[in-house]
C-alpha cells in the first residue's frame, strides 16, 4: 500500500496554505485549496502561487488527477481554473456548492446564465462519498458551519484537510456569520472531526501566527482535543455557540471577501467579459 506524501506551499499575502498530496508510486497527486494571487487596489491576477506549485509537480512528474477545493472561500481567490488548464485533472468540491452559489448569485446579480447546479466543477461529493489519488483512498466528510458547502478530505484515515473548519489550537475555529454560516453546526462538524482517532493529523487551510508565533499547518486531532481554544473537550455546545456570536461581531469582513467569491463559485473561473471584452468584479453597495 503507498503511503502519502504531502508538499506544502505557503502564500504568505492570505496566508493560505496549499497541499499538495501525492502517491509516490504511481506517481497520482492532487492539488488542495490553491491560490490565484489578486491585488485588490489594480484589479490584477497574477499566477505566482500557482506556478510554484505546477513547477514542483513538473519537477517531480506527477501527474495531477483532481484539483480540491475544501469550501467556497472568502480570503483568497482559488487558482483552481489556471492549475487545471495547464495540468490536467478534474476540480472538486463538497456537493452543497449550490446552497452557496444560490446565495450569492442574488448578491452580486450575476448573468442570467449562471448556473446554481454546481456544474462549474467536475464532481461534487457527497459525504462518505470515496474516491482515489493513485493508491490512497480518500474519504469526503461535510462539515458545515463556516459555509454550507465545507468539507474535509481524510486521505487513508490519517491525513485530514480540514480547509477553514478548525484552526491551530490556540487559533481555534472559523467563523460562522457568512451567509449560511451556524455556530452550533459548526460546533457538531468539529465535534465529528475530533471523534478521528488520536493520531490523525489535521492540515490547515490558513494560519496567522497569532501572538507572533512562526506560521504552522499540521497539528492532530489530540491536540486540537485538550487545547484548542474554542472547541477543547471541556466545551459544550452553548458556551460555543456564545463564544463565536460575540467574536463574530467583532470581525471585520475579509479583504477580498468580494473578489474572492465571486471567482470561487465558479471553480476559479473569471466571470465573463462583458461588451467591451473587459472581466469585471462587482462590490454590492450595503449587501454584505
Amino acid at each position: 500500500m503507498s503511503e502519502a506524501v504531502i508538499k506544502t506551499f505557503f502564500d504568505p499575502t492570505s496566508f493560505t496554505y496549499t497541499h499538495l498530496v501525492q502517491d509516490p508510486v504511481t506517481r497520482r497527486a492532487a492539488i488542495i485549496d490553491s491560490v490565484l494571487n489578486y491585488d485588490p487596489k489594480s484589479g490584477r491576477t497574477r499566477t505566482d502561487a500557482a506556478d510554484e506549485v505546477i513547477d514542483y509537480v513538473r519537477s517531480e512528474s506527477l501527474s495531477i488527477d483532481w484539483i480540491l477545493e475544501t469550501h467556497v472561500h472568502a480570503d483568497h481567490l482559488s487558482a483552481a481554473h489556471y492549475l487545471k488548464s495547464q495540468l490536467g485533472g478534474q476540480t472538486g468540491v463538497g456537493n452543497a456548492i449550490s446552497l452557496v452559489q444560490e446565495t450569492f448569485k442574488t448578491v452580486f446579480n450575476v448573468e442570467p446564465t449562471f448556473a446554481t447546479d454546481g456544474s462549474q466543477f467536475d464532481v461534487q461529493f457527497a459525504d462518505g462519498e470515496r474516491f482515489a489519488i493513485g493508491g490512497l483512498a480518500v474519504t469526503v466528510m461535510h462539515t458545515p458551519g463556516h459555509t454550507p458547502a465545507c468539507v474535509c478530505y481524510n486521505v487513508d484515515d490519517e491525513h485530514l484537510f480540514v480547509g477553514d473548519t478548525i484552526f491551530m489550537p490556540d487559533q481555534g475555529t472559523a467563523r460562522c456569520d457568512f451567509p449560511g454560516g451556524d455556530a452550533t453546526i459548526l460546533f457538531n462538524s468539529v465535534t465529528r472531526i475530533l471523534s478521528l482517532p488520536d493520531s490523525t493529523k489535521l492540515y490547515m487551510c490558513h494560519d496567522y501566527g497569532p501572538n507572533g508565533r512562526d506560521y504552522q499547518y499540521l497539528t492532530t486531532v489530540k491536540a486540537e482535543r485538550e487545547r484548542n481554544i474554542h472547541v477543547n473537550q471541556t466545551i459544550d455546545l452553548a458556551t460555543f455557540v456564545q463564544m463565536r456570536s460575540e467574536r463574530d461581531a467583532t470581525l471585520d469582513m475579509p479583504t477580498l471577501i468580494l473578489p474572492a467569491v465571486q471567482i470561487n463559485i465558479r471553480a476559479g473561473e473569471l466571470p465573463p467579459a462583458e461588451d467591451n471584452g473587459t472581466r469585471y468584479i462587482k462590490v454590492p453597495i450595503n449587501a454584505i
